[in-house]
């Protein structure tokens, strides 16, 4: 039988960080066997429901590598289908129509509360017989076993005893005539011909009303396995204020996809002590039934030292997107690939995140540099460092050769005419050509930057220089 998991988010808000790696993970067990992943959204809640939300949905999945094999479905359009199986159990006698109001409703559950029972339908209208009044509005209910209970073996909970008598008589329509979620979703799932369902653990209460549903029905029941919730570092259930936003909001703060697979592999999964995985050893070795029970930890600093190693890792050529995309955020356009390719391995174990890369990299595009960073001017750009500097510059300009090895000659010849270290050069060096204490190489920095600007740069420096000596005076 080949496996056929399903994605089933609701299109009310963004794909979070919880919901992404539920998708992940579908996806890594469904490509270690072969299977077919189907991305379903569940939209019966139609007020709720945002064509935004679907877009974000799907852009956040595209973006993770995660572009299921079939789909999107949506569930809104099995409406039809929903309510013929309904049809079916009530001509069957496993439905029947509810006609309790409100009112009824509350006051038995106050008085469940006062005897010290758990609140829940007591199934009076079980055999109620016709409606009260003609036009009474009525629900549509399940008629639950009384007796026995209902067993699963979990892929990753183990076994989960429920018993029936636990349990009420779910409504599977309500007063609107509108499907319930657990009705659509058992309806769809065996439509769908779906074998296993993957999911948070927040879903367990469903499950055994689910099951009763395809028991009642002749169907075959999926196999399940819940995934234990993502907690933030204080051990609550991980929020907005953890920073559980759009998984794009960690595309625009600057880490990759693949890192962002990886570290959420590792929320509840592991394969021996190993913590940096490339997406083919995580579709080859990833499978559901080695994910552990217990709640998973965000951390933010290992998601991001999990990023420094991806991009380190990376092809050039494969971060060329991402660093285009952030220079584009800030103002800088039109960057030819071939220009990157040359700049990416010189930043490349210099940068956590592409942000971070982007903003590394942008002195070498921009016509003039803002202010230096004002720890790096105090602490390098010394008086002392004038002459040097203008001697510097000065044969720089007449250097016909704009290589490497030309750079380092000047450089040496300046060395020994000042008698000098390098760390005395280079430093002011690098905060006139970038603005900062950091860069690559000083040699690589200038052939990056290019005679003209390293030129112009150069001079701008020796006149901040001139002009500091002389407010000394």
């Amino acid at each position: 039988m080949t496996l056929r998991t399903r994605f089933a988010p609701s299109p009310t808000g963004f794909l979070h960080i919880g919901g992404a790696r539920t998708a992940l993970f579908c996806h890594l067990h469904t490509r270690h066997y072969g299977g077919t992943t189907i991305l379903r959204v569940e939209d019966t809640d139609l007020e709720r429901s945002k064509q935004e939300a679907v877009d974000a949905i799907l852009d956040g999945m595209h973006w993770l590598g995660l572009d299921p094999d079939e789909g999107p479905y949506f569930q809104s359009a099995n409406r039809e289908k929903h309510l013929d199986i309904v049809d079916q159990l009530l001509i069957a006698e496993r439905a029947y129509r509810c006609y309790c109001s409100k009112e009824e409703l509350d006051q038995m559950r106050d008085e469940q509360r006062s005897a010290g029972l758990k609140p829940r339908y007591d199934g009076r209208c079980r055999d109620r017989g016709s409606a009260p009044t003609p036009d009474a509005p009525y629900v549509i209910r399940f008629r639950r076993p009384k007796v026995g209970e209902v067993i699963w073996q979990d892929k990753i909970q183990g076994e989960v005893r429920v018993r029936n008598d636990e349990l009420d008589d779910l409504i599977l329509v309500r007063s609107d005539g509108s499907p319930t979620y657990n009705l659509a979703v058992v309806v769809d799932d065996h439509n769908m011909g779906i074998n296993l369902v993957i999911r948070g653990e927040d879903h367990l209460s469903n499950t055994p009303r689910q099951i009763q549903l395809f028991e009642a029905l002749a169907w075959d029941v999926p196999e399940y396995a819940h995934m234990p919730l993502l907690h933030g570092e204080d051990g609550a259930k991980l929020s907005k204020r953890h920073g559980a936003v759009s998984v794009l909001a960690f595309k625009e703060d600057g880490f990759l996809a693949s890192a962002v697979n990886n570290y959420l592999v590792r929320l509840g999964w592991s394969h021996g002590d190993q913590e940096i995985f490339t997406t083919k050893e995580m579709e080859e070795l990833f499978d559901i039934c080695e994910v552990g029970r217990s709640a998973a930890i965000f951390n933010s600093d290992k998601l991001l030292w999990i990023n420094s190693h991806h991009i380190m890792d990376a092809q050039p050529e494969d971060l060329l997107e991402e660093l285009t995309y952030q220079l584009q955020r800030i103002g800088i356009e039109g960057v030819e690939n071939s220009r990157l390719l040359e700049i990416i391995p010189e930043f490349q174990e210099r940068s956590k995140t592409m942000v971070e890369m982007a903003q590394k990299i942008a002195f070498l595009f921009i016509d003039e540099l803002p202010p230096y960073e004002p720890n790096a001017a105090k602490k390098h750009m010394k008086i002392a460092a004038i002459g040097p500097l203008s001697e510097l510059t000065s044969r720089l300009e007449s250097c016909q050769d704009w290589s490497h090895d030309s750079i380092e000659k000047v450089f040496k010849s300046i060395l020994d005419a000042f008698g000098i270290k390098m760390g005395k050069l280079a430093q002011p060096v690098r905060v006139a050509l970038t603005g900062t204490a950091t860069s690559p190489g000083i040699y690589e920095t200038l052939c990056l930057l290019g005679r003209q600007k390293t030129i112009s740069r150069l001079k701008a420096g020796v006149v901040f220089l001139e002009e500091k000596a002389a407010a000394a005076e």
